[in-house]
């Protein structure tokens, strides 16, 4: 919202030159360093944070950058592909078509905070959302046409219907032709058009698909494994777990007993790991 700094992370050399009306999303957790001076001591930015007063964490006198920054949880199940699929960084510059339109919704959400009225809550997490649409809709639009991916195809008039029947019914026991024929396209030419945007052929995308669908209820759900796989269109426990081995190198009991004792041992996010600069 003012000023200027640099952004960098660990173990990357480069740094990126945020500037008033710039914004980035990390759609992955990663530790970063905003900084004024990249030489100047680091702060632990919990600290920073919990110190935090009308929500406003302040480092030094606080004059020289203002930013706002939001968390966007994203659906547990659905959610993890578009992350997994998204640049390890979204930056939106302040001379790109978006910026106008971010730079109001940036504003609203400072009013909002700042302002406390009735209803905030609500409408700084619809402002954020709105936020995280505009910054992924400029993503695609900047992604060149060779560019192979699920976001590409959610934006091509044939393969977004069979990606949204897919997600839809990931149970179903899709055959090729039978996509082909919801699109209005020959067998052919609907698997060579899916490949060459999505990057895989559609039967794969289906079973990649039903695979993060049972390694996230593996890890967070409580069916059996034999009601877990029939609930993604595996007939038997023995089919499932075949082809759950096959993805993952790991049968399913194996895979979840693994991620429990992990889950018990270390915390969902790194909290300590995330830091600003003394000078920021």
């Amino acid at each position: 919202m003012k000023g200027n700094c640099w952004l960098t992370f660990k173990d990357e050399a480069t740094a990126l030159h945020v500037k008033t009306g710039d914004v980035f999303v990390l759609p992955a957790e990663r530790a970063f360093v905003m900084a004024g001076d990249l030489k100047a001591p680091q702060s632990d930015g919990l600290k920073v944070f919990s110190g935090a007063t009308n929500k406003i964490g302040r480092v030094g006198n606080g004059d020289d950058l203002f930013a706002v920054g939001a968390h966007i949880a994203l659906d547990p199940e659905r959610g993890r592909l578009l992350s997994e699929l998204l640049p390890p960084l979204l930056h939106i510059g302040n001379s790109s078509p978006e910026a106008s339109a971010m730079r109001w919704l940036l504003e609203q959400l400072v009013k909002e905070v700042a302002d406390d009225r009735p209803g905030a809550m609500l409408a700084t997490k619809q402002l954020a959302q709105l936020l995280c649409f505009q910054i992924i809709r400029s993503s695609l639009e900047a992604s060149g046409p060779e560019t192979a991916g699920w976001l590409r195809a959610l934006n091509d008039e044939r393969i977004a219907p069979a990606l949204r029947l897919i997600h839809r019914e990931p149970a179903r026991a899709w055959r090729l032709d039978e996509l082909a024929k919801e699109v209005g396209m020959s067998r052919t030419s609907f698997a060579l058009r899916f490949k060459s945007i999505v990057g895989v052929a559609p039967l794969t995308y289906l079973m990649n698909l039903r695979m993060q669908f049972a390694e996230q209820g593996l890890r967070e759900g409580s069916m059996s494994v034999s009601e877990l796989g029939l609930s993604l269109g595996y007939a038997t426990e023995s089919a499932f777990s075949n082809a759950f081995k096959r993805t993952t190198g790991m049968a399913p009991k194996r895979y979840r007993s693994v991620f429990a004792s992990m889950d018990r041992s270390t915390t969902r996010l790194d909290h300590a790991s995330v830091r600003i600069s003394a000078k920021a």
